[in-house]
């Protein structure tokens, strides 16, 4: 799609920018991945939205397309890895979807994007995501890119300019400083935006060296903007801190004493981007904090704030996070939520599930819908209860046969449940805190149905 003059003007002179450490720092569209988003959109797995709405009231929503998307929903395109080396949750797990995002955003028409690609997901697979992207860019444009063309484009020189004048770029370097993290200045980082149209706020994440945000056509707002931008750059930048960094991290909260050291852990990644993000950014560029919700969960939410003060102490004076202030999150984690350690909302968050009744998994992600890291196992062995026990997660099994067996077991392989004593021929809910300090929670399942004994626990 052309652009015009004014905004590849923009593009190649305002959109440049040097952090301390000198990588450049690009804004841009990419018609690619605005594509690949609409067909995400568009499935039926997706709930409904503006783009979805425009399509099925379009000529386009005929047995050709449909099948295309069809297509779309059913193509392999997401495996994962995980960096082995590094403490288990510190470091994002790799997953081909985002390289492909980026190599979306980062190559200049499919044929660039399936050369950059070819290896990660199979030839097959590739081809077939390059067809289904190729078939509906023109669709794209039609129903969405073009009529909010003109208000999109001004949207973005805006955002630009905002960056300017603001020297966002200075906000990388202060997250670099605090989580004792590094960049290759040889590596640009690239915002790409794309159109929201009737719609009241936007959305973003980041991955790689990519930020990605929805915005909508009236945005009003550009320090909500970039304080959420600079939330997700700063997930990054966590990302990226070294194995040794990362090694110091984990022994710190590992050698604390208290028993919500493991729970705060897990928080901590969220709170410390809502900190920076949402806190500290939003105050510098507002001029004062803001006094509303800074993150739609209240346990980020209310812990962020809790240590905004350490945190911003520490920003103020360039220090990086050290044992001093690990051991600070922690005390004002436990001094003022002590509760939350118990609290299912928060500690199914991070989950390893066993259970030999698949539909369990539906039950829980129905009842716990918001979640970091999950783990799901379909086979209670001591092969899968030794894997479960290697993490620092929330431990649940839920029996529902052989439970003779199967509590036996759990005994044998939980030193904690030495003097456990309960009757396998009863059903009933166990909450035990290990000495990892993560829960494990037993459900030995006879009648009731799941949701209800797990509402039961205390």
């Amino acid at each position: 799609m052309k652009i015009n003059n004014v905004i590849k003007y923009l593009f190649l002179f305002l959109t440049v920018y040097t952090f301390g450490q000198n990588p450049t720092f690009k804004v841009k569209y990419s018609e690619q991945l605005a594509v690949f988003v609409f067909l995400e959109n568009l499935s039926d797995y997706y709930p409904d939205n503006v783009f979805k709405t425009e399509f099925q009231k379009s000529k386009y929503n005929v047995e050709k397309y449909k099948n295309l998307i069809s297509k779309f929903d059913q193509l392999s395109i997401s495996y994962s890895f995980r960096f082995e080396d590094f403490p288990y949750g510190s470091k994002k797990t790799m997953q081909t979807q985002d390289i492909l995002k980026k190599n979306l955003i980062e190559t200049n028409n499919l044929n660039e994007f399936k050369l950059r690609s070819a290896g990660m997901i199979p030839n097959k697979t590739l081809s077939d995501l390059g067809e289904c992207i190729s078939e509906f860019t023109p669709i794209y444009n039609e129903l969405i890119y073009n009529s909010n063309k003109e208000k999109f484009e001004k949207q973005l020189s805006e955002i630009i300019k905002y960056s300017n004048e603001n020297q966002i770029e200075n906000y990388f370097k202060t997250g670099l400083v605090f989580y004792n993290s590094t960049w290759d200045d040889s590596i640009p980082f690239e915002a790409a935006f794309y159109p929201l149209p009737n719609s009241k706020g936007f959305t973003a994440s980041a991955f790689c060296n990519n930020f990605v945000s929805a915005i909508q056509t009236d945005l009003k707002s550009h320090k909500d903007l970039f304080s959420v931008m600079m939330h997700e750059t700063y997930h990054i930048i966590y990302d990226e801190q070294s194995l040794e960094v990362k090694q110091e991290i984990d022994t710190y909260f590992k050698e604390n004493k208290s028993k919500c050291s493991n729970y705060a852990y897990q928080l901590m990644n969220e709170v410390l981007a809502t900190v920076l993000g949402n806190g500290y950014v939003y105050e510098k560029l507002d001029g004062k904090i803001d006094e509303g919700e800074w993150y739609n969960n209240k346990y980020i939410n209310l812990m962020a704030k809790q240590i905004y003060p350490l945190a911003k102490e520490y920003i103020d004076q360039k220090k990086p996070i050290d044992k001093n202030f690990i051991d600070q999150y922690i005390q004002l984690y436990e001094t003022n939520f002590p509760d939350w350690i118990n609290e299912m909302s928060n500690i199914m968050t991070y989950r390893y599930v066993i259970t030999e009744n698949e539909k369990d998994f539906n039950t829980i992600n129905k009842m716990f819908r918001y979640r970091s890291r999950t783990e799901y196992e379909d086979q209670i062995t001591e092969s899968s209860i030794e894997k479960m026990q290697n993490t620092p997660l929330t431990k649940m099994v839920i029996i529902s046969k052989d439970a003779k067996e199967k509590v036996k077991l759990l005994k044998y392989k939980f030193k904690e449940l030495k003097n456990w004593k309960v009757n396998p021929d009863k059903e009933f809910v166990e909450k035990i805190l290990l000495g990892d300090k993560s829960q494990l929670i037993i459900v030995n399942q006879k009648k009731s149905d799941l949701e209800t004994l797990i509402k039961s626990i205390k």
